[in-house]
């Protein structure tokens, strides 16, 4: 009797685009390995969920969906006669798809504490290379755009750009599972007006007001979820967590973890030796790992590591103040003072719960700019083209100053 074949071209169905078709075997393959299936045990929020209960979704959703609106931009840029042949159109399904696959538990908590030196977008590249090897050599078109170094500039502004593919999921996404109503973008609008002159991916006149929608959209969210000051305190104190458990470590001292993240713990990672066994190792840590090991240092005799864990437990966060202009040293010593007074703790100790730092928006960077082809055939730049004064205010990046200390 024959073997039945897998069949390969599976129907995903996702809450917010509906029926997702995976596009072909190869690509199926690529969703069925371990490097990729380890990003449904990652979410996409980090910390949000503290705040928005529904923000739960994972990187998993994240790049499916990013895969599927990459099909859709394919099919309308083939539609106005840009011609994207059959490899470049896989390697940019394969790319999208990837784009995020060597992020870390918790996003970004573990590139500021136990991982240093190196960005999730060179584990990225790393993850890639490696799947490369297993792929027989498929995935090198889609490293090329995935880098950058394509000689087609617009397929890698498709990936990586100021209206890539990546933010058109993440904001409508996001938006969808914390509530936020405001950074509901249409990805579908923008698509349907994306376009290619010289070489550049542009968005047709009839957009500009779909644009304007989503820059807005992205500096409302970035101020109302992704830097909200309860996930900012959460992510903090995370890494917090993760540097005190680094430094126990470091003296020798036995703590409970998982293989995966002990590997990690126990050994100085940075961007020299992270070679395919720690990619491996790497491989295997998620949220879960992570998460396992802060409830059972929540009952550790440490009193820096044991605090912090059951502070993140229990939702008990230290208090945050949020400013425009920076905080006077004085102001940060006396709070140091009296959590060194309080815990009976030195003053080095106490900066693991009094510390101070500084978060940017720039909704739009004029150096990269959303370029709009006008009726004449002419670019211009978004900020230049859009009657909305604010627009050239959102060139600016807003800093501003917080604060973190027991409450």
């Amino acid at each position: 009797m024959k073997k039945k074949k897998p069949n390969k071209l599976k129907i995903l169905n996702d809450p917010i685009y509906g029926f997702i078709q995976i596009p072909n075997s190869l690509i199926f393959d690529i969703i069925e390995h371990p490097y990729f299936q380890r990003l449904r045990r990652i979410t996409q929020m980090g910390f949000s969920n503290l705040v928005y209960p529904g923000a739960n979704h994972t990187r998993f959703h994240h790049a499916i969906g990013c895969m599927h609106l990459m099909q859709k931009a394919v099919q309308v840029l083939r539609f106005k006669q840009v011609d994207i042949s059959e490899d470049e159109k896989n390697a940019l399904y394969i790319a999208i798809l990837l784009h995020d696959i060597g992020h870390g538990a918790f996003s970004h908590a573990l590139e500021h504490s136990i991982v240093h030196g190196i960005s999730h977008e060179e584990i990225s590249l790393k993850f890639m290379r490696k799947l490369n090897d297993d792929f027989q050599g498929k995935l090198s078109l889609a490293i090329q755009i995935f880098e950058g170094k394509y000689p087609r500039k617009f397929l890698c502004q498709l990936i990586s750009s100021q209206l890539d593919i990546d933010r058109l999921d993440y904001l409508k996404r996001d938006s969808f599972y914390t509530g936020v109503t405001e950074g509901n973008i249409s990805s579908d609008r923008l698509i349907a007006m994306m376009n290619v002159k010289n070489d550049e991916l542009v968005i047709e006149q009839k957009g500009i007001y779909s644009v304007e929608k989503f820059l807005i959209a992205r500096r409302l969210m970035y101020w109302q979820v992704y830097l909200h000051k309860t996930g900012l305190v959460a992510e903090n104190m995370l890494v917090n967590v993760l540097k005190r458990a680094k430094e126990l470590t470091g003296k020798g001292e036995e703590l409970f973890a998982s293989s995966s993240l002990k590997y990690f713990l126990y050994n100085k990672i940075s961007e020299i030796n992270f070679d395919d066994k720690t990619l491996n190792m790497f491989s295997k840590l998620d949220d879960y790992d992570v998460l396992l090991s802060i409830k059972e240092w929540a009952n550790h005799p440490d009193k820096i590591l044991s605090l912090l864990s059951k502070m993140i437990v229990e939702r008990k966060l230290l208090r945050i103040e949020i400013q425009q202009k920076e905080f006077n040293l004085m102001h940060i010593n006396k709070k140091i003072e009296k959590v060194a007074k309080k815990y009976n703790l030195t003053k080095k100790e106490s900066r693991f719960f009094v510390f101070s730092n500084t978060i940017t928006n720039q909704a739009y960077n004029s150096e990269k700019p959303i370029f709009i082809l006008n009726k004449k055939d002419k670019l211009t730049d978004i900020a230049k083209a859009s009657d909305q004064l604010n627009l050239q205010a959102l060139t600016n990046p807003v800093i501003k100053y917080f604060i973190c200390y027991p409450k």
